[in-house]
């Protein structure tokens, strides 16, 4: 078995990886706030720790790992959007819950072992509650419990910020029942009109965001566990006080021994806002480029480091998976995982040093190590495919390709760059690739070929 290595966020430290219990390896990630359409930043922590999940299955066998993400579908995101569209609150989640499954199926994404929803857990969260104020660790006040931060010692160790930097990145709220400007909430009054359920502390409440995702790891995996995942911006303030709460609740548990977190999506350099236009829905990407690229293309970078979603990126990873999956077609895969792969990937998820492997394989012919290497990636499966068969060309079509490259060309011969750039521009648009060469223009149609695109450009 090769020996896992995995960045520790809380030791800021790469590690070997010991389970707790190798024969029930536990993970749990963060999963979404079912309110809304999954856009590509919320895809690649569901990419990166299906590859962790994969490997962990690989290593110590798939019976023997434990994979949680949760559902959030309590949450004032959900609520306002329900108002906003004049529908039930299960209306929007149950829909949202449905694309947000499509979406990442479509990705190549396995399904986790229990995708836990936060109404589901209530009962649960009302006793981790009990506990910590039973403990001294919280209290009630107007109908809220908050989590007392100066009970325990050791807050801010896993973000590894000072108070003050805590207090500005929590946007502390002010409130009277407060006893202390950090101390944070676990449960809260309901308002008119908002999901609430009976509690010991007033009328119908709902609990806090931090403590759905200790009550559901526990409840799942126990009061300590392998690994927690998530995004880098869920470090501080929901993983810092999932971790406080969950240790103060159970003393003597180390609730997550290993913490990871991936890195921010931008786009085309600039970080993804509705206000900038940038903002992509996988729904939306998905209707121009196959989830099999967009998995490979977000593989591309270092799990921990920014990736930059751009144009470029997604076709660079189309055409190395057609030059994968035409070199592998028929083939069946080797029954070992090459060992350049596996070790890259057991070195805190290398990807890119793992798909570099697999150019090696290709470049060496060796199509049965290169699929055995893409299977563990969860690419190349017959799931995923049938994308990169290209579309052949009817007379007409071709007739048209043609008679464009013909006027391309006496626009060069006229010195009209102009033309010739616009028609080159808009056959690479319309999904038909031109190379030229000594003995004229060779051309043929992508798996993105737009024949409505390419009639405009005749017209």
């Amino acid at each position: 078995m090769s020996e896992l290595r995995l960045y520790n966020t809380a030791t800021k430290t790469r590690e070997v990886f010991a389970p707790i219990d190798p024969q029930n390896v536990r993970m749990y990630v963060c999963g979404p706030t079912v309110y809304d359409r999954a856009h590509i930043g919320n895809a690649r922590p569901v990419i990166v720790f299906d590859v962790l999940f994969r490997l962990l299955r690989h290593l110590y066998g798939a019976e023997h790992v434990t994979y949680v993400r949760n559902l959030t579908d309590v949450d004032d995101k959900i609520n306002a959007r329900a108002a906003q569209r004049g529908v039930s609150i299960e209306t929007v989640t149950e829909e949202t819950i449905g694309w947000f499954h499509e979406d990442m199926g479509a990705l190549g994404t396995l399904a986790p072992s229990h995708e836990p929803r936060a109404t589901q857990y209530i009962a649960q969260m009302i006793s981790m509650c009990e506990d910590l104020i039973a403990r001294g660790h919280a209290y009630a006040a107007e109908g809220h419990v908050l989590f007392s931060v100066s009970s325990f010692a050791d807050y801010g160790a896993l973000a590894r910020r000072s108070l003050d930097e805590m207090m500005a990145g929590a946007r502390v709220e002010v409130a009277p029942y407060k006893r202390d400007a950090m101390d944070f909430v676990l449960w809260k009054p309901s308002k008119d009109g908002e999901p609430g359920w009976d509690n010991p502390w007033g009328g119908p409440g709902r609990p806090g965001w931090h403590i759905e995702c200790s009550a559901m790891s526990k409840a799942l995996l126990g009061e300590s566990f392998d690994i927690h995942g998530g995004g880098i911006d869920l470090v501080f303030p929901h993983h810092e006080n999932e971790r406080a709460q969950s240790r103060c609740a159970d003393p003597g548990s180390d609730f997550a021994r290993v913490w990871m977190h991936n890195g921010f999506v931008q786009v085309e350099g600039e970080k993804m806002s509705k206000s900038l236009g940038n903002f992509i829905t996988v729904h939306d990407l998905r209707e121009t480029v196959p989830g099999e690229v967009i998995r490979l293309a977000m593989l591309m970078a270092q799990y921990r480091q920014p990736l930059d979603w751009t144009s470029a990126l997604a076709e660079e990873a189309r055409k190395v998976l057609t030059k994968w999956r035409k070199l592998t077609s028929g083939i069946e895969a080797a029954p070992a995982v090459p060992a350049g792969v596996l070790d890259a990937l057991s070195d805190d998820l290398n990807t890119p040093k793992a798909i570099a492997e697999m150019h090696r394989l290709a470049g060496e012919g060796d199509a049965a190590g290169l699929l055995a290497a893409a299977h563990l990636l969860g690419l190349l499966t017959p799931e995923l495919g049938g994308w990169d068969t290209l579309p052949s060309a009817s007379d007409a079509v071709a007739a048209r390709i043609e008679g464009l490259l013909a006027e391309r060309q006496a626009a060069r011969k006229a010195k009209d760059f102009a033309r010739s750039d616009a028609i080159r521009d808009g056959l690479a648009a319309a999904g038909v690739e031109v190379k030229d060469g000594p003995k004229g223009s060779e051309w043929t149609l992508t798996g993105g070929f737009d024949p409505a695109k390419l009639e405009e450009l005749a017209s």
